[in-house]
């Protein structure tokens, strides 16, 4: 074995320990530990990445040397190193991005708190994203959602509150299905590692037993992760959380948060599966999800609201991607984890900015002006808003043209991301241009505002990050389409 192989369980040990040591340092302390394991991490996979693109095959680490059906494993491919790096990248901006502001809206006394909050977020992103064993998968989806919690109730006032214990109900409830369906399938399969399962399924499939409560299975997963995403109908809880948390922490919720079951969600479909028999009711709820959300987003009076209801609709593009039932779906779903990603996080910091230089705001029509109080945060909004949009030549429009072309593979299914396309363009750029309206009383009552270097940092990342995915497409979408191959 490669020394670089040992890469992964590296970044998970790590990241634990740390999040262990931050509990008895100060903030600050606690802070300069997070970010010197975000770079960490992101040093480990992307040398992983490299490794993994070198070698073109994935391969299985065994946690102590155990073999199944007793061991525990981690699988490493081009698919999970390549997202995992742009899921750092987007942690690392958003930690960066929202830093200062978030040390003003959390109590001293607290933050090494936040920090820690932070780093098991990463811990259970980096594990959902390696591991090859479900009960393992639930074991850090849990730890990712009361981290999660613990993030949107730091700010501690009122509504912040009460959006973190619906966010916990809701994602109990989602996590306590994700269950039931792991102990229906080792009932009926005796394993827990993902390809063990996948041999057994087939067995099964040949024989022609257990068709229904596989179906049940398979039933209780999707619904039970579509419910801690915020597929619609299950969204009602997103909107507050995001815009109740702190700059980083709306940030990392919408970026990261949801994608890591995403990915752990397209895991059980190719790896565990290895078939996906509820294409209709994926697509359906994804489409009407991409609806809703757009139209919600078109109605909210603030920013943070609009941006996190968009937040609803991009979910639904990729469970509709994936309900489209084949490679092509299944790839444009995986594409879009990535540009969302980069995208939302950066419109969450871009928004949190421009209200702090609108004279802390929340309302979308006080934004007027917004592009000179502070351009470049309304440069980075106005680049994550045309994204969204599907502007020729950025990262989202890639995704829409492929989702379309898979649509007509399928029997045209084209016209509902038209339509969502459409009402996309109508609060996206409805809003950017407002940026760059001159307002002169409100311009000269606040002033131009400084950003403070980390903010700055943050954008400046962001902007880069989605300029990279936009014009580097082909490249990363190939790398995935081989990482796909390979998945199973």
């Amino acid at each position: 074995m490669q020394f670089v192989q040992n890469f992964p369980f590296f970044s998970i040990l790590l990241t634990l320990m740390g999040a262990v040591a931050s509990s008895v340092m100060s903030g600050r302390r606690a802070r300069h530990t997070t970010l010197l394991l975000m770079a960490a991490n992101l040093a480990f996979t992307v040398s992983v990445m490299i490794y993994t693109l070198q070698t073109g095959d994935s391969y299985a680490y065994k946690m102590g040397h155990f073999p199944a059906p007793w061991g525990n494993e981690i699988r490493v491919g081009v698919l999970e190193t390549v997202s995992l790096t742009v899921f750092l990248l987007v942690m690392l901006f958003s930690f960066l991005g929202g830093m200062r502001r978030s040390e003003k809206d959390i109590e001293p006394t607290k933050y090494n708190i936040y920090c820690i909050l932070t780093d098991l977020t990463m811990l259970s992103l980096i594990a959902l994203v390696y591991t090859n064993d479900l009960f393992t998968a639930f074991v850090f989806i849990e730890i990712n959602t009361l981290a999660a919690a613990g993030l949107v109730m730091m700010r501690q006032h009122g509504r912040a509150l009460v959006a973190g214990v619906r966010y916990m109900m809701m994602n109990l409830l989602g996590s306590s299905l994700f269950l039931i369906g792991i102990v229906i399938l080792y009932t009926i399969t005796g394993h827990l590692l993902m390809v063990n399962i996948h041999e057994r399924i087939v067995e099964l499939a040949a024989s022609g037993q257990y068709h229904v409560p596989l179906t049940v299975v398979v039933s209780l997963i999707s619904v039970g992760l579509a419910m801690k995403c915020a597929l619609f109908p299950f969204d009602k809880w997103l909107p507050a959380a995001y815009s109740n948390s702190t700059p980083s922490g709306s940030a990392m919720l919408s970026s990261i948060v949801s994608k890591g079951y995403i990915f752990l969600l397209i895991k059980v479909y190719v790896r565990v599966i290895g078939s996906l028999g509820i294409c209709d009711v994926l697509f359906i709820f994804g489409a009407i999800g991409m609806v809703a959300g757009s139209v919600n987003a078109m109605r909210a009076k603030t920013t943070r609201m609009m941006v996190a209801y968009s937040s609803v609709a991009q979910i639904g593009y990729i469970f509709a991607a994936l309900g489209l039932g084949n490679e092509l779906g299944m790839l444009c779903a995986l594409w879009h984890m990535l540009a969302h990603s980069a995208t939302k996080s950066m419109l969450f910091i871009s928004a949190h900015t421009l209200d702090h230089a609108s004279g802390d705001t929340h309302l979308r029509k006080d934004l007027r002006g917004g592009f000179y109080r502070s351009p470049l945060a309304a440069a980075a909004f106005t680049l994550g808003a045309a994204n969204l949009v599907g502007v020729p030549m950025l990262s989202v429009f890639v995704t829409k043209v492929t989702m379309a072309q898979a649509a007509v593979m399928t029997g045209g299914r084209h016209t509902v991301i038209a339509l969502c396309a459409l009402v996309n363009a109508y609060y996206c750029l409805g809003t950017t241009m407002q940026l760059y309206i001159p307002d002169h009383e409100h311009t000269e009552r606040n002033g131009r505002v400084k950003i403070n270097v980390y903010a700055a940092a943050g954008l400046i990342g962001f902007m880069a990050l989605n300029l990279t995915l936009s014009f580097c497409a082909q490249g990363i979408f190939g790398a995935l389409l081989d990482g796909l191959t390979r998945f199973a």
